[in-house]
């Protein structure tokens, strides 16, 4: 089976650094994902960045791209203001992502659950009208930061609303990395049977992630987020560690027999390249153990 693969290094990865990385670098990892054979990449977050200086220029990112044809180029986006600037930069995707509970909906992008599932539906709509790919990305969807675990029920109710619109996956967000693959396969499972692709976005906080992946893969996910070098985390998640690094996530599947596309020892010489940039070791296992073959 063939497990597409969503880098979000670029966007996800970078935002909770303390070193902000000029949008020219930015960019060029972008460009050396795309040579590994990445399909789709997270490019950019159109976002206020007062909120998330790490993600200012997202324009300058979309513009310095080398793009190719065999490389989907995303946006974050979380309100409207935010899609139009993404489609104006040029995205082949919008993402567009919230929480589904209260209180992180509130913090993370200043809206309600209600007013942001009715946005999905608008933005949805806009994006057939403009012609580009639209994700729906709910977020916090196993475990909240400030109002604690999350009804399977809950997200499934919300899930069912956002399905009904079409958007082309729906993308279920372990935000904090609480969850365990018990609970990813009643959602993963929930959500395909409102007939919509399902995508998965693990943080590995709690050591979960890899386990997670491969339960939502057994479920039926056929998209999954991850961060080169296990990058990531949310600056308005306390605690929330790195994304599933992908590396280690292409090096599981592979060994699985599945197919992503990606070379892998390509992909590995990337993380190494961005913990230069960043000046540190980065969290994956596999660019620190090497391929294995």
């Amino acid at each position: 089976m063939r497990v597409e693969i969503v880098d979000v290094g670029p966007r996800d990865g970078l935002q909770n650094e303390e070193k902000s990385i000029a949008p020219q670098v930015r960019a060029e990892l972008c460009d050396r994902l795309a040579a590994c054979g990445v399909p789709r990449i997270e490019a950019a977050s159109f976002v206020n960045p007062k909120r998330v200086p790490q993600m200012a220029g997202a324009e300058e990112v979309m513009e310095k791209l080398e793009r190719g044809p065999n490389t989907f180029y995303a946006g974050l986006v979380l309100n409207e203001k935010g899609y139009e600037r993404a489609v104006e930069a040029g995205v082949d995707e919008v993402r567009y992502a919230f929480p589904v509970t209260e209180a992180f909906a509130a913090k993370n992008q200043n809206t309600t659950v209600e007013a942001a599932t009715a946005l999905a539906a608008r933005l949805v709509e806009r994006a057939r009208l403009d012609g580009v790919r639209v994700s729906v990305t709910l977020s916090a969807a196993f475990g909240d930061p400030f109002e604690g675990r999350v009804e399977p029920d809950h997200v499934l109710r919300i899930a069912e609303r956002v399905a009904e619109a079409q958007p082309d996956e729906i993308v279920l967000a372990d935000t904090i990395g609480v969850g365990v693959p018990s609970q990813v396969r009643e959602l993963v499972e929930g959500v395909a049977g409102f007939g919509t692709t399902v995508g998965c976005h693990f943080h590995d906080t709690r050591n979960t992630g890899i386990a997670n992946a491969v339960a939502a893969v057994e479920s039926g996910a056929t998209v999954l987020d991850a961060s080169v070098g296990g990058t990531g985390g949310c600056p308005f998640a306390p605690r929330a560690t790195g994304n599933i690094a992908t590396e280690d996530l292409v090096y599981t599947l592979h060994g699985m027999g599945h197919e992503t596309g990606i070379d892998l020892d390509a992909l590995i010489k990337v993380a190494e390249w961005l913990s230069e940039r960043l000046g540190k070791e980065l969290p994956g296992r596999v660019q620190r153990a090497g391929n294995f073959v």
